[in-house]
């Protein structure tokens, strides 16, 4: 990270931190290991965040788009000036899994050779902050578009959304886990902002008001009868 230019790490549940061996070979970023910051989920760690890119070695059931790091990085820095981004990395021996993976708006699968594709999560790291470093060298700021909401709001408007499904009975004939997926992919095309944010939390709810209006009618006719 310190050779290429970055500084703010995140680390999520670690084994052991702070950690001898890992200060020694930090060999000479000892201030990167010092300032990292602890949490104790990807939530906490990508709050504040506009864009999150995860790291994927799988490029089948992914709930979102995939790219090279190549591809990614101009996009990854255009959306920095919106607000902080993050680049999310899984465990050594697993990676991410879909959940985790959807709670970014863009995943990254670096080239590898099929017959030997395996990447320690080290390699990953570099690859990724060389590719970040070349894509700065030329990368001409522009005029962000729009504001973008940040990881909590948005995660917020998805349970929201989840809660909202199952209680006027849509998950019924549906798989609840696969949909949501979808809906995510749908959702993080759009960049969502604080605004609208609102008011699709507000369309769902009036929803769960007017069910249960309805459903209290439907009980009361039925009382009667």
């Amino acid at each position: 990270m310190k050779t290429m230019g970055l500084r703010h790490l995140y680390l999520i549940n670690p084994r052991y931190f702070p950690d001898a061996q890992a200060t020694a070979m930090a060999a000479g970023a000892d201030d990167i290991l010092e300032n990292a910051v602890v949490c104790n989920s990807i939530d906490e760690a990508l709050q504040g965040v506009v864009f999150t890119v995860a790291m994927t070695a799988r490029l089948r059931d992914i709930s979102i788009e995939v790219k090279t790091p190549r591809e990614a990085m101009p996009q990854v820095l255009q959306e920095a000036q919106a607000g902080p981004v993050a680049l999310l990395f899984g465990t050594e021996m697993s990676g991410l899994t879909n959940e985790e993976m959807g709670k970014a708006q863009l995943g990254v699968n670096i080239p590898t050779n099929p017959e030997f594709s395996s990447l320690n999560v080290a390699a990953a790291v570099q690859v990724m902050a060389y590719e970040t470093s070349v894509a700065a060298q030329s990368f001409v700021p522009s005029v962000p578009q729009i504001e973008p909401a940040t990881h909590e709001r948005v995660e917020g408007l998805y349970e929201h959304l989840q809660r909202t499904l199952f209680e006027i009975g849509f998950f019924t004939t549906q798989n609840p886990a696969r949909l949501m997926q979808r809906l995510r992919r749908l959702y993080s095309r759009t960049r969502l902002e604080d605004e609208e944010i609102n008011i699709l939390r507000g369309i769902l709810t009036v929803t769960t008001e007017y069910n249960g209006r309805l459903k209290a009618r439907y009980q009361q006719e039925h009382k009667d009868v």
